[in-house]
Formats: C-alpha cells, sequence, structure tokens
C-alpha cells in the first residue's frame, strides 16, 4: 500500500489513493497505522475515493479504527493530495463527506496547493443534531460539572459533535484527565469532541483540542469553526477570527448561512507498507 503523511497544522494523517481501488479493512488498517510507536503515527487515515456526486469522496478513520464524518484539517490535505499528484487540475473542488458535501478553494503557489479555503456549511445547534442530551433544545453557556469541575458550554455540529467550554489556563488544562470525561459523558451518546478555548480579545482565540477516537491533537478544523460558532453564540467575538492551536492558526469567518475555515495543508513524506 503506498501512502503519503500529510498535516494541517499538526493534525496529521495518512491519506491512500482509493479512487482506483478500495482499500480492505480501513478501520483495522487504521488502527494499526496510526500506533506512533508500531506503525506510521498519526491522528487517522484518511482515504481518498470516487465519488458520483463530486470530484472526489474523502472517508476519514480516527486513530482507534472508528469511522469519523468530518476532519476540516484532512479535508484540506485531500485537497492538496489530489491537486499536486494530478488527479485533478481544478482550483474549486466539490468533495463529499459523511457530513454532506464541502466546497473548497484551492491557492496553488509554484505548481502545488499552499492553502485551502472549505466552506463547512451551516452549523448546527439543536441539541438532537449534536446530540446532547438532558440539557434543553440548545446548550449555549449552558452551566455543567465534569470531572469535579464547573464549566461552562456551548454545544455545535459541523457535521460531528464538538463541546466548547472556556477555560483561563489552556496551557496549565490537564488535558488527558478532563478530556475522557467530556468525551465518554453520558449526556454525550455519540461521544463528543472538545474544544478547551481562551478569549484573547475579538479577533483571537486560543483553543486545545480533545478528539473522540484520537486523543489530544495539535488541531482540529471543525473545532475551530465551531469554536468560532460558541464564540459568535456567546457574544465574545467578532464573526472573523483567528484560532490559535498548538499546530498554528486557522482562519475562521462565521456568517449567517456558512462557516468559512482557511488554513495550510502540508505534505510530510510518502512511503510504502504491507
Amino acid at each position: 500500500m503506498k501512502f503519503t503523511k500529510m498535516h494541517g497544522c499538526g493534525n496529521d494523517y495518512i491519506y491512500v489513493d482509493c479512487t482506483k481501488a478500495p482499500l480492505a479493512d480501513p478501520n483495522g488498517t487504521a488502527l494499526r497505522l496510526s500506533d506512533r510507536h508500531f506503525g506510521i503515527g498519526s491522528d487517522g487515515l484518511i482515504l481518498i475515493c470516487p465519488s458520483n456526486k463530486g470530484d472526489f469522496r474523502m472517508r476519514m478513520y480516527n486513530a482507534d479504527g472508528s469511522e469519523g464524518a468530518m476532519c476540516g484539517n484532512g479535508i484540506r490535505c485531500v485537497a492538496k493530495f489530489c491537486y499536486d499528484k494530478g488527479l485533478t487540475d481544478k482550483t474549486r473542488l466539490a468533495v463529499e463527506t459523511n457530513a454532506g458535501m464541502k466546497y473548497l478553494d484551492l491557492t496553488v503557489e509554484n505548481g502545488q496547493v499552499s492553502n485551502v479555503r472549505v466552506d463547512m456549511g451551516a452549523p448546527g445547534l439543536a441539541a438532537a443534531e449534536i446530540p446532547v442530551v438532558g440539557l434543553g433544545d440548545t446548550v449555549i453557556g449552558q452551566p455543567v460539572n465534569v470531572a469535579g469541575q464547573d464549566w461552562v458550554m456551548t454545544c455545535v455540529s459541523m457535521g460531528n459533535p464538538h463541546a466548547v467550554v472556556w477555560c483561563n489556563d489552556v496551557d496549565g488544562l490537564d488535558i488527558d484527565k478532563v478530556g475522557p470525561q467530556f468525551e465518554n459523558h453520558p449526556m454525550f451518546p455519540d461521544r463528543v469532541n472538545t474544544e478547551f478555548v481562551r478569549v484573547i480579545d475579538r479577533q483571537n482565540v486560543q483553543m486545545r483540542v480533545w478528539e473522540r477516537g484520537a486523543g489530544e491533537t495539535w488541531a482540529c478544523g471543525t473545532g475551530a469553526c465551531a469554536t468560532a460558532v460558541a464564540c459568535v453564540q456567546n457574544g465574545l467575538t467578532d464573526k472573523n477570527v483567528t484560532v490559535h492551536l498548538r499546530g498554528g492558526d486557522l482562519e475562521i469567518e462565521v456568517t449567517d448561512g456558512s462557516v468559512f475555515m482557511t488554513g495550510p495543508a502540508v505534505t510530510v513524506f510518502e512511503g510504502e507498507c504491507d
């Protein structure tokens, strides 16, 4: 199997071209190859597949082998993979995901993609859409107690579930303790991605993320979008905000009908494995 290792702001995945032939057992492959000691090492596996609806279809698998609906950093790398490897010459792509069709605008420099702007679609705020149970029809600025601490939480779906909570000391957070307790809390029947956020000013926020099925990652594109939406919903920032993550920065624009994310996509190395 030929693969390409890529990352968006340090959120790294193994990419495999499945446009001509499918990959057998992607769940098991993701689990085995994502291991950072005995495998290639990654936050998961992303397959680039043919699509009857768009230019390509993206399927993504977390490091624990579970299939996810959407990955914002991953889909930018899908666009770079497809353009740089000559699978397309388009600079605007429609990519089918399990969270619906996403539209991407590619910035090309010296024949290769450097940045990608993604129309991530409309956020979901209904509790049933996320899903989150027992806290009302929507969860916006809701006090909750998790891991023995009081938090203020806003829940957002970006095709996958997010719980955004505010934290004064993001750097000092014991995320390995708190993250799993959010992820596996009974109020989230499908588990949840959790963003721990410090508002710097009206245009800047700092974020760390605990992703379901992967643990802490250095960035999360859908999480950055959910964070911007949550900040706007709570009146904490403007609609254009820079989200500062451990692996880099993402530019997020919240409009009335959609959320736009702009950020880099980087190829790390290529190889083959059994």
